[in-house]
Parts: C-alpha cells; structure tokens; sequence
C-alpha cells in the first residue's frame, strides 16, 4: 500500500464521513460546507449553492478561529465545517488537518462533489 493510502485511510478513521444528502441537510441547518476544488474545477463543473470556496493551500488560516485571517463563519472551534473536493480523496485530508487545528466537528463527503452532481443535489454554474 502507497504510503499516501495508509495517511487517507488513518484520516477516514477520525472521520464521520457524511453522504451528500446529509451533508445537504446538514447545510440547510447552518453546517458550513467548504469547497476546496480549484477555481477551474468549480468553473467547469459547477458549484454548491451556499458553499465557501477556499483553496486548500490556505484552508487551515482561514477556518482556524484563533488565526487573525479567519473567515467570519469560523466562529469557534465547534462550527461544522463540511469539506467537498471533486471525489472525496483530499477533502479527508484537509478535514483531518482541521480537526488537528481544534475543529472538533470538521469532515468530509463521501464520494465529493461527482457524488454531490450525480445525486442530483443542487449545483450552480462556476
């Protein structure tokens, strides 16, 4: 096994990994969702209605409640925050690396943003 796939499989084991329609529903209850595609993928595939596009290279400065360069919605270390990628690979990594940070309640979708599209769950033009 790829030394990678040994980090992705220990992250997946921290996670309680939601399912688009939950992560839809947990949206819809003020849970943050976190788009971390690249503004290409979002242009070309679409985008979630609601959700915050941050790019991975900056997401921990910008949803750490304590960093001086926070977003307004990371309010506290307990917000949910639900990362989507396009397949739901490094959405688990970085939501790993937000629970590292404190985010107690950080995951991921299974499956990322393919699976949001073919659940026929809302999608905007990028």
């Amino acid at each position: 096994m790829a030394t990678i796939d040994r980090i992705l499989e220990k992250a997946r084991r921290r996670l309680k990994r939601v399912t688009p329609e939950e992560a839809a529903a947990e949206q819809a209850n003020g849970a943050l969702i976190v788009d971390a595609r690249t503004t290409e993928q979002r242009e070309r595939d679409g985008e979630i209605p609601g959700a915050l596009a941050i790019d991975r290279t900056i997401m921990e400065w910008r949803l750490d409640p304590t960093s001086p360069d926070h977003v307004p919605q990371a309010t506290s270390p307990g917000v949910r925050v639900i990362v989507v990628c396009a397949q739901g690979y490094s959405s688990s990594l970085a939501a790993a690396s937000l629970q590292d940070l404190g985010l107690v309640n950080a995951t991921d979708i299974i499956g990322g943003f393919e699976a949001w599209k073919a659940a026929g769950l809302p999608v905007e033009r990028g």
